[in-house]
């Protein structure tokens, strides 16, 4: 693509944006570097790629590349033999820390998912973490400018010597400024003059004190010193320290070595993890400005459903609706200014250069592209003071150019072609020009305030109007682009709301040719008809789908009648047959009774007994079929009818508690039923009636059924362990307060040993209470220094 419409559809904010989602060198490089391509496998490759990467990010979480450094200079360093130094290791460690982060984040998402991968696991499959190494690094070099002592046995050695020969010249210093030498000294102080140890002796005493003239003070009057007594160990010192830097020098080459080694695999670790960051960076774009991937039909056409231009703000910019080169090639935009022409001049342009770039592109799914060869915009005011060039002149250098090289897969893009000139010689001219493109098969949008071009676009097959719709009654565009429609100027209306006199207005639609004042007439007409239209589509619309979803309420009220009508006559089917086979056993043993009672004259009154028996039954059996009388329903609760102590009664459990909690917003609370507390919900809840207790039940409801609840509840020991000194010590206060309380004579408090605070805390809040009578640590078997035992008065 040429530099020039990069820079105009402003493609380069794009790719900042694009650049600020990497996170290594390389990657922002790619980043950086990235342009759209023309190679069909290439775009759909990498279409496919963001596309994985944004699945994995909304699945997984994102992926971080944090902390990758360029290390092929370093690897170069390796291939000649070099060492590399601390910093450089590191880095190479780094590198490695990230390819293990990386190879577990898509180990797991293949270990979820059970699918063969997507066109991210090649990648994923070719690092290596080389944790061996990454350790080895990590052991010895825990930070930038620091060996560890264990890198090596003679390093540990060397450190130790170091460290001994340090304290000696220490001890010996000490013990000067401490002798009767303290006198000679300006002040009783150890301090380092070229890497040896000295001390500030006073200028007078510079023959008396003997040793080493290493500085004085800025006055003289200072001199520092090296006494002779420590002249040896320093130089010990300084050898020491020349045999640690030998050590380490030897570290640093032996884990060169090692990396050296694995050289082939850090570079392509190198490579795929900035491939990777390069990727995920697209994806994150994409997620960022709600993108989606576009399709390229083998056709050859736009379609951008619900586009959105990204540099916009998401919150103001309106949704388009596009779509060029299936019915028609060239589509002519016209409408007022700042009414959405420019933008969605823009937005096409722009979607096109994402796309053929492997970005996603912010519209909804399924928009459709096409891969161009070539895009050209002729967008804004290119007027240049330096070359004498006005407006008009600029546009038609930047449109000869064009038509140069224009051809058949080229997306051209003009914005006010023809305009800075006459208005009849420049409508003829963009005229001209939309029709030599239009001929050579170029997919074209344009921008005008031509009526001469609308009229071209209403005669010319393959040709089609669009507008930018304005609504005149608020003087606000919509952004909403309709194509199909020509658009208004609406100079004279807007004119008209700003102020401008009606005389000047009807004056200046007299000066109109009858041609054109008709065809503007006829666009109003259109327009009034295309708003009546829409709103009764809408209209209908709502209409419907309102039917619809009464239709599927009545629906579902009609199944869940039949069911419950069919569930009825099933048990009333039931019950019936189980009455009858009753009655028809009660009335066969009746008769049987009966017959017997005829042949041996039993008496009358067990005929009448068991008739009344019998009628007994049948008014049972009558007041069980009949309908009850329903039982009043409770007042529910609300929240002002509680407070803390409540009593109540749980409907789902049967049993009465008393409230502990207010209800929350949600009606949720906590209720003390016995030694049971349970959260239940408001509605759960019935208020039982405040009963005035007997003189006798008051005694036995105060703390004596305290202790029992307590002594039911309270245990032999506490456990502190793990918890801060603050932590513990409401918990420790209220167990003893629960203890005493339960009358218990003893109990343990577990702190462990540790460093000794929390037992120190302890003891001091042991000190303070009243009811303690005694405490002591634990003996053996009873869980020695990490217990108190805590005696109570």
């Amino acid at each position: 693509m040429n530099e020039k419409v990069l820079q105009t559809l402003e493609y380069n904010k794009i790719i900042d944006q694009l650049v600020s989602f990497a996170s290594s060198p390389s990657g922002r490089e790619f980043c950086q570097n990235l342009k759209p391509q023309t190679d069909r496998d290439w775009i759909e490759a990498s279409q496919k790629e963001t596309s994985d990467a944004l699945t994995h990010i909304l699945t997984k979480g994102e992926l971080s590349f944090y902390g990758i450094q360029d290390i092929r200079p370093s690897l170069k360093r390796l291939e000649i033999g070099s060492s590399l130094g601390s910093h450089e290791l590191l880095d190479i460690a780094k590198l490695l820390s990230a390819a293990a982060s990386v190879k577990n984040y898509f180990r797991q998402a293949l270990r979820e998912d059970d699918s063969t991968g997507d066109s991210l696991d090649e990648r994923y499959q070719l690092i290596e973490p080389l944790s061996p190494l990454m350790q080895e690094i990590r052991r010895c070099i825990p930070e930038h400018d620091v060996i560890a002592n264990d890198a090596s046995t003679g390093l540990a050695q060397v450190r130790r010597q170091l460290k001994l020969t340090n304290d000696r010249i220490h001890e010996q210093l000490n013990s000067i400024l401490s002798s009767s030498a303290r006198s000679m000294l300006q002040d009783s102080i150890i301090t380092m003059r070229n890497g040896r140890y000295c001390l500030p002796v006073k200028a007078e005493y510079r023959s008396s004190f003997r040793g080493m003239l290493h500085d004085q003070s800025a006055t003289g009057s200072t001199l520092f010193i090296e006494p002779a007594a420590v002249v040896k160990l320093n130089n010990d010192i300084r050898q020491l320290e020349l045999q640690e830097q030998e050590e380490i020098d030897k570290i640093l080459a032996d884990l060169s070595n090692l990396a050296a080694d694995q050289s082939f695999f850090l570079a392509q670790d190198y490579r795929v993890l900035c491939e990777l960051d390069f990727i995920f960076a697209r994806a994150m774009l994409s997620k960022k400005m709600r993108g989606t991937r576009p399709l390229f039909p083998a056709e050859g056409y736009i379609e951008i459903k619900k586009g959105r231009h990204p540099l916009i703000d998401a919150k103001k910019v309106v949704p388009i609706d596009i779509h060029i080169g299936k019915d028609f090639s060239l589509l002519v935009v016209t409408g007022p200014n700042t009414g959405g022409k420019t933008v969605s001049l823009k937005t096409v342009g722009l979607f096109c250069l994402m796309g053929q770039a492997g970005l996603h592109i912010p519209a909804f799914d399924n928009s459709c592209l096409k891969i161009f060869d070539e895009i050209y915009a002729d967008i804004g005011d290119e007027q240049s003071i330096e070359q004498s060039l006005s407006t008009f002149s600029s546009h038609m250098v930047n449109t000869v150019s064009i038509l140069e090289k224009a051809d058949s897969n080229s997306l051209v893009l003009f914005d006010e072609l023809g305009a800075g000139t006459d208005p009849t010689e420049g409508a003829a001219l963009a005229t001209a020009i939309l029709a030599n493109l239009h001929k050579r098969g170029c997919l074209v949008m344009a921008t005008t305030h031509y009526s001469e071009l609308k009229l071209y676009a209403l005669q010319t097959p393959d040709v089609q109007n669009a507008c930018c719709e304005f609504d005149v009654s608020t003087l606000q565009p919509t952004y909403r682009l309709l194509i199909g429609i020509p658009g208004k100027s609406n100079a004279f209306a807007i004119s008209g709301k700003l102020g401008l006199s009606p005389e000047i207005i009807e004056d200046a639609k007299e000066r109109v040719s009858s041609d054109a004042q008709n065809f503007e007439d006829v666009l109003s007409d259109l327009e009034a008809s295309r708003i009546k239209l829409e709103q009764e589509h809408k209209t209908i619309s709502e209409n419907r789908k309102e039917i619809s979803l009464l239709k599927k309420e009545l629906r579902e009220k009609t199944e869940k009648l039949e069911q419950s009508r069919e569930k009825i006559l099933q048990n009333a089917n039931q019950e019936a047959s189980r009455i009858l086979a009753e009655a028809k056993n009660v009335a066969d043993d009746t008769i049987r009774k009966y017959t017997k009672w005829a042949k041996s004259d039993r008496h009358i009154q067990e005929m009448e007994k068991e008739r009344a028996e019998l009628r007994n039954r049948m008014n049972k059996h009558q007041n069980q079929s009949g309908s009850k009388p329903q039982k009043t329903k409770k007042k529910s609760l609300k929240a002002s009818d509680l407070m803390i102590g409540s009593n109540v009664h749980i409907l789902t459990l049967n049993a009465d508690g008393t409230v502990s909690t207010l209800p929350n917003e949600k009606g949720d609370l906590f209720v003390q039923a016995g030694l049971l507390r349970t959260q239940v919900n408001i509605k759960d809840l019935e208020l039982l009636p405040e009963e005035k207790p007997k003189q006798t039940e008051k005694r036995h409801s105060g703390s004596g059924k305290i202790r029992i609840d307590k002594a039911a509840s309270v245990h032999q020991e506490v456990n502190l362990i793990g918890m801060t000194v603050d932590e513990a010590m409401p918990v420790l206060n209220k167990y003893l307060d629960d203890a005493y309380l339960a009358h218990m004579t003893q109990v343990t408090v577990i702190h462990g040993r540790g460093t000794g605070a929390l037992r120190k805390a302890v003891h001091q809040q042991l000190a303070r209470l009243k009811y303690v009578k005694s405490y002591r640590l634990g003996e053996f078997g009873e869980g020695d220094m990490g217990v108190t035992i805590v005696t109570f008065k």
